[in-house]
């Protein structure tokens, strides 16, 4: 078990979402009707995502975000506390909880259309979410969540030296300056190369890497690009596995991730200058492993590892 105090506390601003999955060899082409070959129901959301990855990393943990009061809702509810994930700051809409339809082809690619639901009311931060970010030391965020909340989220971060992570997945238009605000980005290479109009990845994380941000472009099976302040650290290599689902290899990766970071022993005040080259790139190498195990199991939540799983690896 890692040594966390109050102070190391990850809050995760995030969506939830009741992943609806089928496996099907191929995707159907327009008007036609095919079989599938199973379906799952799994608890998911970008958000939720990342707060398991980092709970099953003994991280401490604690979810912002909203769920419908119907049975998915519920459902997710009890997916959050059995994972020792604080729930306080997890508000109850009288709208749907929301869903995610998920398409898992056979050679492990999949394909994903979310409806938001609950998710979209949560507009602005009431006062225990506001509380949550305070007592944190990391802030957590991804792009299902409406934008004007990403914003607020940022700034009580600031204001209380707490380090932001972000995930811009799915790109959406977001304020100028609002990612050189963030302390570290994360997104995929076609994310970055949204962002940034630069389709070679080592470019591209130097483009979101400037103004003393961090930013790693995960490449999936061929590693990531970790950078820093505009210059490119270098490419850290995946972990060759045979994958099954990558549903859940990103927001695996980020939960990991900043999980190993809190586990570190960081400052008091951090600011992205404040993470050492040296343990940036030990919270890479550990992501990659949780991310590699993850995608050799079906399903978002239900193939994130233990701690002791990865630990057992990189011993």
């Amino acid at each position: 078990m890692n040594d966390f105090s109050s102070t190391n506390r990850i809050a995760v601003l995030g969506s939830a979402n009741m992943d609806l999955v089928v496996r099907q060899p191929r995707l159907p082409k327009p008007g036609e009707t095919m079989f599938g070959t199973g379906f799952s129901t799994v608890p998911g959301g970008k958000g939720l995502n990342q707060a398991v990855a980092a709970a099953r990393q003994d991280a401490a943990v604690d979810f912002i975000g909203a769920l419908g009061a119907d049975s998915y809702g519920r459902e997710l509810r009890t997916v959050v506390t059995g994972e020792g994930i604080g729930a306080a700051g997890l508000a109850v809409a009288d709208v749907p909880t929301g869903t995610a339809h998920i398409s898992v082809l056979d050679s492990g690619e999949n394909s994903i259309v979310v409806v938001s639901g609950a998710n979209a009311t949560v507009t602005a931060l009431n006062p225990e979410q506001e509380a949550t970010i305070r007592g944190a030391r990391f802030l957590v965020m991804q792009c299902e969540l409406p934008v004007p909340v990403l914003v607020a989220g940022v700034a009580v971060a600031r204001a209380n030296g707490v380090f932001t992570v972000l995930t811009p997945a799915p790109v959406v238009p977001l304020p100028e300056g609002f990612l050189a605000s963030v302390d570290l980005v994360v997104p995929n290479q076609i994310e970055a190369t949204e962002l940034t109009g630069e389709a070679d990845p080592v470019r591209a994380a130097e483009v979101l890497s400037a103004d003393a941000t961090w930013a790693i472009v995960t490449l999936g099976a061929e590693g990531c690009v970790v950078a820093f302040d505009g210059a490119a650290l270098g490419l850290a290599p995946a972990r060759p596995v045979t994958a099954v689902d990558t549903t859940a290899a990103g927001d695996t990766f980020v939960g990991a991730l900043v999980a190993r970071l809190a586990a570190a022993g960081l400052p008091q005040t951090l600011t992205a200058g404040g993470i050492s080259e040296e343990r940036m790139i030990d919270a890479v190498r550990w992501a990659t492993v949780a991310s590699s195990i993850s995608v050799t199991r079906a399903g978002a939540t239900s193939s994130m590892p233990a701690l002791a799983e990865v630990a057992a690896i990189l011993a």
